[in-house]
């Protein structure tokens, strides 16, 4: 089955689907598509001319032709068939006619994505999409994300990794169909046969010296009705931007302050909002003993109760702070009162699915692995503007899934979809939180409830304590072999209940996954189209467990793919070691597939494995694919007394990772320099995750209430050597990047620390049980700003 590679483009809604032919001297972009259709091959593709004063061209995808892979005697591996990533693309093929790009006057061109940038740099490579194909500058081309569409239906998601393998080809064939456009209109300008025609730099020149720009062609190339047109998509070898490092479109307004998020925006009359909240977790306000006390505060305008809490309005945040420390609140219990690690902990054993009926008949290896919640806090706060009138409504936030948004916000307020306005903002991170839509929700219900615009804010400990979390897990793994084969391998994951609510992107699978038996069929449909068994293990099986819905969980960089992975790779180190073979060796010779042996084999040279090393310190290596890419990566970690001990204020030092090289091969490579970026962020978010980063729950309530005592990979844990190599582009067509470096990281991390110590870590993060902070008070919920800042400066 290939979902990737084939597609054809028609028609667009709501406009004249009859084809059209142009004057004009003759092009190879042909205006009837019904002579090109049956020999549409892998690099012709269907798109539209849109009736518009300028120049606007859409794609649209349908089912994929068949291939001669396709006859090829299929893997047993579900995922080398059709993977969550592939089911989320032919979701999204039947709407890719409605996202259009459009040249104007002053020759830029303009293009609405319907995806968040979230920091992540999807702006600057869908750019360069539309610099290649159409042969303009990239510093021309404005690429801005598109409000809540949803006639966008499975087409406005942003997760999995989809964005790029979704949007790769329409972007390309609405560019090349806006390409044939400019051609054909310049033909007709400059006298000239289209043949003779060259477009560079949004500039068309003729063969004896006469030039026209593009934006003198946006009116002359449009069309009065939709016109079906084919064309041809350039090769790989033709690419001169696709494929070149390129420094981001918004780098230098994010470091000037100039860039927008959605505290920035200057909606008038919109005062900043802050909620107080429970002490335990989705607790409910019983009684408030001084709201009119609290009314009166400086600067505060409105104080109500709302579902969540007590919502306070003031001129700024620092009065909306001092309200709600003042406030007097009387709590009923959430739905973890009560419950603590331990607890949970006791729940998920008790929920594990047996690995097998009968003991293993041959040799094998079997462990018992725990991870503990993680924080979901992205950079930026939790916030959204919104503005409720009685007739209408219009929301500002950063959303990964901002159709379902609109439909929930619009049920809440009692407005039909089309009275409510979603705006799409850019985030300063996400982390798997802004497929979430909390604070959007909730800024609308407080809005309505003051009748008054409000820019909500959570604080940091809100995030922390009331905010997404990944879930708790434990991962039961046994692997039995028999000389030097490995028989079979199972793996029996067992989570507190990852919240998949946002379903696709739109209210069908949103409510299907909120529905009882709904969302045990949604969660294990994504863990088994999610995850694979990269190595010959014989027969092997994966299977989920899931229990307990007392808590705000959600997907954090990989949902389930970094605690398998890890559990994964650390038997396989077992294993090597029963069979006593190198961990290199045994990993390559096992591995399926000449591209994951590439990477792997490209680590361990670069990062010189098996050189002698002090006591106390070891190398390791670890491999993870997901979503049509590979990944490898060496890591050397130091365990020595001498650094695990190591005064660090206010933190946990312990082991520190002094060395990765990793190695990724993601098919092909849009922008290696962002490519790039996105390993970096997912080796940190590797390292932490093994070594430091989590949440400690205690009587219903998470301990950790801001950054400070959120240890997040920090200065002292950061390798002082990290090497990226984006390996050279294999296939035609881009896979999965971003989230992939995080499970291959912490699994090498976690092979590392056994390999130094001597011993196998099977609880994550391995500082867990030390609490290094004074845990602040959960009433009131705000905690006080810290004084001791100057005490610090050296």
């Amino acid at each position: 089955m290939n979902v990737r590679r084939n597609g054809t483009f028609g028609a667009t809604t709501g406009v004249d689907r009859s084809p059209g032919s142009e004057p004009g001297a003759k092009s190879d972009v042909k205006s009837d598509a019904k002579s090109d259709a049956p020999g549409l091959g892998r690099r012709r593709f269907l798109g539209y001319v849109l009736a518009a004063p300028t120049l606007v061209t859409a794609a649209e995808i349908g089912p994929a032709a068949p291939t001669a892979d396709a006859a090829e005697i299929p893997s047993v591996e579900i995922t080398e068939l059709v993977d969550l990533n592939d089911v989320m693309t032919l979701a999204a093929l039947p709407t890719s006619n409605l996202i259009t790009i459009e040249v104007h006057k002053d020759g830029t061109v303009s293009f609405a994505l319907p995806r968040a940038e979230v920091g992540q740099g999807i702006t600057t490579s869908t750019a360069m999409l539309i610099a290649e194909e159409l042969d303009v500058p990239l510093d021309r081309v404005r690429v801005t994300l598109a409000d809540a569409r949803p006639e966008l239906l499975f087409n406005q998601l942003t997760g999995a990794s989809n964005t790029t393998i979704s949007t790769y080809t329409p972007i390309r064939v609405a560019a090349a169909v806006a390409r044939g456009r400019l051609l054909r209109a310049a033909a007709i300008a400059l006298d000239a046969a289209i043949t003779d025609l060259t477009l560079k730099a949004g500039v068309i020149t003729d063969l004896v010296g006469g030039s026209i720009g593009i934006g003198e062609l946006a009116e002359k190339a449009a069309s009065g009705k939709a016109q079906r047109v084919s064309v041809d998509l350039k090769e790989r070898e033709q690419f001169k931007v696709i494929g070149r490092p390129q420094n981001r479109i918004d780098a230098l307004a994010a470091v000037t302050g100039r860039k927008k998020f959605a505290m920035d925006l200057d909606v008038p009359d919109a005062r900043p909002t802050m909620v107080c909240r429970p002490p335990t977790i989705n607790g409910k306000v019983g009684s408030v003993a001084n709201l009119d006390e609290v009314r009166a505060m400086p600067g505060v305008s409105d104080v109500g109760v709302i579902s969540t809490g007590v919502a306070v309005r003031a001129r700024t945040f620092g009065q909306c702070i001092d309200a709600v420390r003042a406030l007097r609140v009387s709590w009923k219990p959430g739905a973890a009162a009560g419950k603590s690690d331990e607890s949970v902990l006791k729940k998920l054993r008790a929920a594990e699915l047996p690995i097998g009926l009968l003991p293993p008949l041959t040799p094998s290896v079997e462990e018992t692995f725990t991870f503990h919640f993680r924080s979901n806090s992205a950079l930026e706060p939790n916030c959204a503007i919104a503005d409720v009138r009685s007739d209408r409504a219009e929301i500002w936030s950063g959303l990964k899934a901002p159709i379902v948004a609109k439909q929930a916000i619009a049920a809440r307020l009692g407005l039909p979809q089309s009275a409510v306005t979603v705006h799409v903002t850019e985030g300063g991170g996400s982390f798997g939180r802004k497929l979430f839509f909390d604070a959007a929700l909730e800024a609308a219900e407080i809005s309505k409830e003051f009748g008054k615009p409000v820019k909500l804010m959570w604080h940091r400990a809100d995030d922390s304590r009331q905010g997404r979390a990944h879930p708790m897990a434990t991962s039961r793994v046994r692997a039995a072999y028999l000389g030097n084969t490995v028989l079979g391998f199972r793996q029996r994951h067992t989570s507190v209940s990852t919240d998949l609510s946002h379903g696709l992107g739109e209210v069908f699978t949103a409510l299907a996954a909120k529905l009882p038996v709904g969302d045990i069929g949604f969660s294990q449909t994504f863990f088994h189209l999610s995850q694979s068994m990269p190595y010959n293990f014989g027969t092997h099986s994966r299977l989920l467990s899931e229990t307990d819905k007392s808590f705000n969980t959600g997907s954090m960089r990989g949902v389930y793919s970094p605690d398998v992975v890890c559990a994964r790779e650390l038997i396989v180190d077992r294993l090597a070691a029963k069979m006593g073979k190198d961990p290199f060796r045994f990993r390559r010779d096992f591995l399926r597939g000449e591209r994951a042996r590439a990477v792997l084999e490209k680590v361990a040279e670069v990062g010189d494995w098996g050189r002698t090393m002090p006591a106390g310190t070891a190398q390791a290596v670890a491999f993870h694919s997901e979503y049509h890419s590979v990944s490898a990566v060496l890591v050397e970690i130091d365990c020595r007394p001498e650094t695990v001990d190591r005064p660090i204020r206010d933190g946990v030092t312990g082991p520190r990772v002094t060395k990765v090289v990793f190695a990724v091969d993601v098919g092909l490579t849009v922008n290696p320099r962002g490519l790039e970026a996105q390993m970096m962020g997912g080796v940190m978010d590797g390292i932490a995750q093994t070594l430091t980063s989590s949440l400690h729950l205690r009587d219903g309530h998470f301990l950790e209430a801001s950054w400070d005592n959120y240890f997040y990979t920090r200065q002292w844990n950061t390798p002082p050597e990290l090497k990226i190599i984006v390996m050279p582009s294999t296939t035609d067509e881009p896979g999965g990047a971003g989230e992939l470096a995080v499970a291959a990281s912490m699994a090498a991390v976690a092979c590392a620390y056994g390999r130094a110590t001597g011993t196998m870590p099977t609880s994550f993060p391995i500082n867990h049980g030390t609490l290094s902070f004074v845990p602040k008070p959960t009433v009131p919920p705000v905690p006080a700003s810290p004084t001791d800042g100057l005490d610090h400066v050296r």
